[in-house]
């Protein structure tokens, strides 16, 4: 029988209290004037804090926000059912412009644990965490990544590429880094923790083991990836691929036209096959280049989007961060290899997502 029950956390106006009401008209601008207003701790941003554990919560299940959708993954497979996960940043949402709604602001108030990218990711948000931290525990997952290994390319200004997913070893340390502050919450449950994370990591190296060999089957003369923004730098140094962006780092640089003419001469040069866009960022600059090709008279095609920044639709393959992972190689070996025969490029039975 159809259930006509509305979604989870749906409400219509006249079941909220008046008092939830009064918290999200008044009390919730004075929640984030407050946290952006408190002297921070003096930490660089992308630093967690260690908030006091409430006594009870090994008889509780762990209330989690979670900044992008690859964290939000990342806390279900580690906590498994002794976490409730709310995510912030859905599909196509780009993180680097993203803004703390006054909702946003009450779920973390009223999280046990904020998890975050760090390195700037979430740019426009780094004062509210920095705050925050003063009252509520937060986690960034890219602390526990050995500095050495962070990129930190010139034209950022000394700070490092938070992009650190696309490197799927980089990624299992960030796993390690959510295993620990887990545990340490709640150490009735670390075996749970430890256990969860254990798998996560197996299936993890998998999958990076899928993506350094679909990377061979392009030629190095053609593993160049270009795309609307320099999302991709570890992807390449792990993967062996050059990497170019019309965009920085970050997509609140604009890209020129002596941009978007260099990549032209580029893909000319060396007549590169494809370039791609990304799910959240729009497609205009790429078009761009394509137009600036076709006028040296050679033809470059759109291979296809890429996952950058968010994943895909919840209940899609996408939507994990293994299935994205997996888009997106897929995506990149067939518009620059071309086509392969059917029955290549799976992972072995048993790389899901799934916690068992």
């Amino acid at each position: 029988m159809a259930d006509d029950r509305p979604p989870s956390g749906f409400h219509p106006p006249s079941a909220i209290p008046e008092a939830t009401r009064f918290l999200r008209r008044r009390i919730a601008p004075i929640l984030l004037g407050a946290l952006l207003l408190v002297p921070g701790c003096g930490k660089p941003q992308g630093a967690g804090t260690v908030a006091p554990v409430p006594p009870d919560l090994s008889a509780r299940k762990i209330r989690v926000v979670a900044t992008i959708g690859m964290i939000a993954e990342m806390v279900k497979q580690v906590g498994g059912e002794r976490v409730e996960v709310e995510g912030l940043m859905g599909p196509g949402i780009d993180p680097h412009l993203y803004k703390a709604s006054e909702g946003d602001v009450i779920r973390m108030a009223s999280a046990d644990i904020v998890v975050y990218n760090g390195l700037h990711l979430e740019g426009k948000m780094a004062g509210v965490f920095e705050r925050m931290g003063n009252r509520i525990r937060t986690v960034a997952v890219t602390d526990g990544i050995d500095r050495e290994k962070l990129l930190r390319p010139p034209e950022f200004k000394g700070a490092y590429d938070p992009h650190v997913w696309f490197d799927v070893t980089l990624w299992m340390d960030a796993v390690k880094t959510l295993e620990k502050a887990l545990s340490g919450m709640d150490p009735a449950h670390g075996d749970l923790y430890r256990a969860n994370g254990a798998r996560y990591l197996e299936r993890l190296e998998m999958l990076d083991r899928y993506v350094r060999r679909e990377a061979l089957i392009v030629s190095p003369r053609k593993r160049v990836l270009i795309t609307a923004h320099d999302a991709f730098n570890y992807f390449g140094r792990a993967y062996g691929f050059q990497v170019r962006g019309l965009q920085g780092i970050s997509t609140v640089a604009e890209a020129g036209a002596a941009d978007i003419q260099a990549l032209a001469r580029l893909i000319v040069e060396n007549e590169i096959p494809a370039v791609f866009v990304e799910s959240s960022v729009p497609p205009r600059y790429i078009e761009a280049l394509q137009e600036a090709v076709e006028a040296r008279g050679f033809r470059v095609k759109i291979g296809g989007s890429l996952f950058s920044d968010a994943m895909g639709d919840p209940g899609t393959p996408e939507g994990t961060y293994n299935g994205m992972v997996r888009h997106n190689i897929d995506i990149i070996v067939s518009a620059l290899a071309g086509p392969r025969p059917a029955g290549i490029g799976s992972l072995p039975e048993g790389s899901g997502n799934d916690v068992r």
